[in-house]
């Protein structure tokens, strides 16, 4: 399956403070993520929409240890979801944020470095698919290069037919215990009363 670079760049500076650097879409662009033992507030339990990106298996990353080369490492993720970096041994990854990814990194660390700065890169995404179906213009399978919003996968869709009911627009969404349900309002979401929606591969998205 081809790759092709991430077409978004984040950065989050210690603290989980957010900073979005938009480019042209076919521009190489990263998205990294810095913590070190001063972060103390735990990470906010996430609402059943997502609003950041996940990792899953072929994406590529490069993790960095402040001041430590031998620690500095560019991994991929592995089909089994995990990555392998030293001392720290095999870590979970697939189904992860950056920034949890991060935090992880940077606890394992704490036993052998005094307040670990630990910073993940998200390099490449690996090409995924969403499926869009219903009231759009052009329905079927959409490729993802990178995080993809909702609103992202509806535009490369066509955009909405006429009587679209854009108010309540449904992502199906597999998971270990079966398929979830997620909903959608397309009327929030362009307001801005709603934070981004990122899509995981495999999701179908429908619009009634």
């Amino acid at each position: 399956m081809t790759q092709r670079p991430t077409a978004f760049a984040i950065a989050v500076a210690v603290g989980a403070l957010c900073a979005f650097t938009p480019r042209a879409s076919d521009a190489a662009q990263q998205a990294s993520y810095s913590s070190t033992d001063s972060d103390k507030k735990p990470l906010p339990q996430g609402p059943a929409l997502d609003n950041e990106y996940r990792l899953g298996p072929g994406d590529k990353l490069r993790i960095e240890v402040y001041k430590d080369a031998q620690l500095s490492q560019s991994v991929q993720i592995r089909p089994d979801g995990k990555i392998t970096l030293p001392l720290v041994g095999d870590v979970e990854a697939s189904g992860r944020t950056p920034i949890e990814l991060r935090d992880t990194i940077a606890k394992s660390l704490k036993e052998y470095i005094t307040s670990p700065t630990v910073t993940v890169i998200v390099v490449e995404a690996l090409a995924s698919q969403v499926y869009v179906m219903g009231e759009v213009s052009h329905p079927g399978p959409l490729p993802m290069h990178g995080p993809t919003t909702i609103l992202q996968a509806l535009a490369m869709a066509g955009g909405f037919k006429e009587f679209a009911n854009t108010k309540d627009v449904r992502v199906l969404r597999p998971t270990a215990t079966g398929v979830q349900t997620l909903k959608f309002n397309y009327k929030d979401a362009i307001n801005g009363d709603v934070k981004p929606f990122f899509l995981r591969s495999g999701d179908t998205v429908i619009v009634p």
